[in-house]
């Protein structure tokens, strides 16, 4: 049985009562009883910012002729993808030599971009010393001019902004991140605040203006940015783009869409985004930003040699690696995040110039440090063409069996600051992506296990363990090792297991080693899986940091919480007939994006649900509206109507009939429903509001808020109730140990006693 519980008193007319009703099912306990009641005095939460609506948005109607809608969708997405690679090819080419600058420059011609390409690269000063100090002020002045200009033009050119996108792709009504000024900023500082050398990388941020430069182009569209439906598809096919020329991985920035930025996709959004990101990488390699033959990122490689069977000892090494590595990273980057919120607010540019500072004078030492972080990877991924040679000391010595334990002990202290520094500059108030940094720790670790493994290999040849390798040819390939190193860093901190071996396999260009690039990241997963729960990556847990009301994909595992435990009790409800004069107060002192409404208060039977901002427009249209006039939401006609309708008339009130506008069939929910359902239902579907109905009568209702703080409490219940069953295991183990050393102890005694 359902009734109205508590009502708020009100000085409207009864006849035309809108009240705030909380709902409260009687067959409950009387402890339930009680908890509802207390939830009840809360203020209710506003829902009108919490997400645009995608089932009534996909009902708008069309003003574009049906034959031209195919062409100007292909148009719009084509003018995307090539705007997004010529952009992302200015700012890789001004990253590069902006970047080389801090070492030297080319004596044959100063505008050449990259080293590779220049014939006479020289160093500023013959002096180590001079060198050190103008590396340390350049990287210290490049970083001042990222932070001051993203402090003073725009701040929501910091960080990464897949979180962002993420929030705003999922229906967060978020429009000030993808704004003209947002774009050119974020443009110009990234360059410097990369070539700065602090441990960022520029594929995050390179997704976010991939979107502010969808979101521009759709603009020029009036039918594509009336629709917010076409904008998200737009926004994920840009996504997809900014990965792909972040990589040269088409198919891979495809799949990054998919797996990363959207729960939701059609077959034609994933030929859209695959055309989009394949104009992008067009695009790109025309520019050819790095004027190399052909390569779209510098540390693109291929490989000849196969691997053997033995070796997957060694990709298990390097997949428990991803796995711990990703965990430390997050655990530990969300700490200092939050201590970063609390204390380094207000001393942005401050913390960057430190950052920048402290990392050039520990880098500079380490080559693998020094160098820019895809330059360090190109180097990390090469092929040996044999032991030694003319380019060793192009190599850093990694192909000098030689200096074996030297680039051991080089690749190890790169790792471990390259974690340590990746930790606490990530988020910090400049455009800052983890794509890179990541890449670069793990590929450092697998240069160190390929290494180690050619050593043991050259010491144990003779054993059957190597019987396929071949007499005559190099076994062990550790450029391999780095590469699948830096696969596995990189999915152990994004938690991305589809789209990593497509990128890997896209730019080596090897189908060979797709096995190996699996096994890496199927381990990387099981250890994570392990240790953390199968937690979301970082980009996930930034935007349940932030606070944003987006589900993430580890927001639906609660198989066994009901929905009548979540749902808002207090809703605000509008009766069949109102007048203007109630309504107008109504929509002037609320904040809410909709309203449902019933046949009274006392019945609470559901009628509908109606749209605040159409609502309002509709109103706004109507000519010579008298405040007296009564707005009727149904059609449904009683005698007590009747009888209203001859008092009304006599009066010489209006009556209108906007039950046009009612949606009278809105997505509902029995309250027995498990929020695991009810987080699909937003994630597939995307409704802003879904309405809690027994039998037809409306017992509250649920936004995607309303999710993430019951998952939040959960999710903080739990963690509790594992650390205290840790403790009471504890505590058991050491009272089984003393018990057990007593017992040790007694027989002890008792065995110096007999020989006594």
């Amino acid at each position: 049985m359902i009734n109205a519980a508590k009502f708020i008193s009100s000085t409207l007319r009864p006849s035309y009562l809108l009240t705030i009703v909380t709902v409260v099912r009687q067959d409950g306990a009387a402890a339930e009883h009680s908890r509802l009641v207390s939830i009840s005095l809360s203020p209710p939460i506003s829902y009108r910012k919490h997400g645009t609506d995608w089932v009534q948005d996909s009902l708008k109607p069309v003003d574009v002729p049906r034959l031209l809608l195919p062409l100007s969708s292909w148009l719009v997405f084509l003018l995307v993808g090539l705007s997004i690679g010529l952009v992302s090819g200015v700012v890789s080419m001004a990253t590069v030599w902006i970047s080389n600058a801090k070492t030297g420059f080319c004596a044959s011609s100063v505008w050449t971009i990259s080293k590779i390409t220049c014939h006479q690269w020289r160093r500023w000063s013959d002096w180590k010393l001079v060198n050190y100090i103008i590396y340390v002020v350049l990287s210290t002045l490049f970083a001042f001019i990222a932070a001051i200009t993203v402090k003073k033009l725009s701040r929501r050119s910091a960080g990464s902004g897949i979180g962002e996108m993420k929030s705003i792709i999922a229906g967060f009504e978020n429009p000030e991140y993808l704004r003209l000024p947002v774009l050119l900023v974020k443009t110009c500082t990234l360059p410097f605040a990369i070539a700065s050398g602090l441990s960022i990388g520029k594929e995050g941020p390179s997704v976010h203006v991939a979107c502010c430069i969808g979101e521009l182009v759709a603009s020029l569209f009036p039918y594509f940015h009336k629709s917010k439906l076409k904008v998200r598809e737009i926004l994920i096919a840009a996504s997809a783009a900014g990965v792909a020329c972040a990589f040269g991985s088409p198919i891979g920035g495809v799949m990054f869409s998919i797996e990363e930025m959207t729960h939701t996709y059609t077959t034609k959004m994933i030929w859209r985004s695959f055309f989009c990101a394949l104009a992008a990488t067009a695009m790109l390699s025309a520019l050819n930003p790095f004027q190399t033959d052909g390569k779209l990122v510098l540390f693109q490689v291929t490989y000849d040699r196969n691997w053997h069977f033995f070796e997957i000892i060694y990709f298990i090494v390097l997949g428990v690696f991803g796995g711990l590595f990703g965990t430390l990273v997050i655990k530990l980057n969300m700490l200092y995040s939050k201590f970063r919120q609390n204390h380094l607010r207000n001393n942005g540019v401050m913390e960057v110039v430190l950052l920048a500072f402290l990392t050039a004078i520990i880098c500079y030492p380490n080559p693998f440090l020094r160098i820019d972080q895809t330059e360090s990877m190109s180097v990390l991924f090469r092929e040996c063409d044999g032991i030694g040679g003319a380019r060793s000391e192009e190599n850093f010595g990694i192909c000098d069996s030689g200096e074996d334990w030297t680039t051991i002990n080089r690749t190890l202290l790169a790792t471990l600051l390259r974690t340590l520094l990746l930790i606490i500059t990530y988020g910090a108030q400049v455009p800052a992506g983890i794509f890179v940094p990541s890449l670069a720790a793990g590929a450092t670790f697998g240069r160190l296990v390929g290494t180690l493994s050619r050593m043991v290999y050259s010491r144990y040849s003779h054993i059957p363990l190597f019987g396929e390798c071949r007499s005559d040819a190099q076994c062990i390939t550790p450029g391999t090792y780095a590469l699948l190193g830096a696969a596995a860093s990189l999915s152990g901190v994004m938690r991305i297991w589809v789209t990593i071996p497509i990128i890997i396999f896209e730019l080596t260009g090897a189908l060979n080693y797709i096995l190996p690039t699996m096994i890496v990241v199927i381990t990387t997963k099981a250890v994570c899986d392990f240790i953390s729960g199968g937690e979301a990556g970082i980009a996930d847990q930034m935007v349940r940091m932030n606070g944003m009301p987006v589900l993430t994909r580890d927001d639906d595992n609660y198989f066994n919480v009901r929905i009548s435990g979540v749902m808002k009790r207090r809703v605000v409800v509008l009766e069949e007939s109102v007048k203007v004069a109630d309504l107008d107060r109504v929509l002037e002192e609320e904040e809410y994006s909709g309203y449902p409404v019933v046949q009274s208060t006392q019945s609470m039977k559901l009628v509908g649900y109606v749209d605040a901002d159409v609502l309002q427009q509709r109103l706004a249209s109507l000519a010579a509206l008298s405040q007296h006039s009564v707005v009727r939401f149904s059609n449904r006609r009683t005698i007590f109507d009747a009888q209203n309708e001859e008092q009304d008339g006599s009066t010489g009130n209006q009556e209108i009939d906007l039950s046009d506008i009612v949606n009278d069939m809105p997505i509902s929910m029995s309250p027995s429903t498990t929020v695991d359902v009810v987080m699909k239902m937003f994630k597939k579907i995307g409704p802003r509001v879904v309405l809690i109905t027994r039998l037809g009568v409306l017992q509250g209702l649920v936004t995607v808020k309303d999710l993430l703080e019951e998952t939040e409490m959960l999710r903080v219940g739990n963690e509790r109730a594992i650390k205290a069953t840790k403790a009471s295991i504890g505590e058991d183990v050491a009272d089984f140990w003393n018990r057990l050393k007593q017992g040790v102890q007694g027989v002890s005694k008792v065995m110096r006693w007999r020989g006594r």
